[in-house]
């Protein structure tokens, strides 16, 4: 009887150990793919202070599917072939890119592992033609997609608090 509790117990515990390095795997592999995420979504702003076209085109989708709402209601993106037309402008030689920040991240991945979410909140400064513009506390969410392995934005919406805008608002008048 004795043998047969030790081998019950050898037998549940190789169970316990395969159990954890499989979880701890994949808590793992899924921690690497929340960083690269995260460095896309970094790049997607970053690719500007040194104008990286081929990493700004490596960030998005290529295809019709792609969606953007930008702050301005005029500036609603679909699609690849839109969105090169922006990115035209914002590599023009007067833009120039000062910083950025990215704060307040949440990122979320499937189960499926083949989509991700996220939300945050952007600052974003630089010059055109020597003059500063700023874009702060834009609220940024977006979805990426897996495709043939690696991570892309495929829709992505900003927009600003009517409360905070109608503040800075008043702060101008007065």
């Amino acid at each position: 009887m004795k043998l047969n509790h030790s081998l019950f117990q050898i037998i549940i515990s190789s169970c316990l150990i395969a159990v954890l390095l499989i979880f701890s795997g994949c808590s793992s592999d899924k921690t690497k793919e929340k960083e690269l995420i995260t460095k896309i979504i970094n790049d997607s702003f970053g690719w500007a202070l040194t104008k990286d076209r081929a990493l700004f085109e490596s960030i998005f989708a290529h295809d019709d599917e792609f969606f953007t709402y930008y702050l301005n209601s005029k500036d609603t993106v679909r699609g690849w072939e839109q969105l090169k037309k922006y990115l035209d402008v914002w590599s023009d030689p007067r833009n120039k890119a000062l910083g950025f920040d990215i704060r307040n991240l949440r990122l979320n991945i499937a189960r499926s592992e083949k989509v991700a979410w996220f939300s945050a909140v952007v600052n974003d400064e630089g010059e055109w033609d020597g003059k500063p513009w700023s874009s702060k506390d834009i609220r940024w969410t977006g979805v990426l997609e897996k495709r043939e392995g690696k991570w892309v934005i495929v829709q992505q919406h900003m927009s600003q608090a009517v409360d905070v805008v109608l503040k800075r608002a008043k702060e101008v008048e007065e």
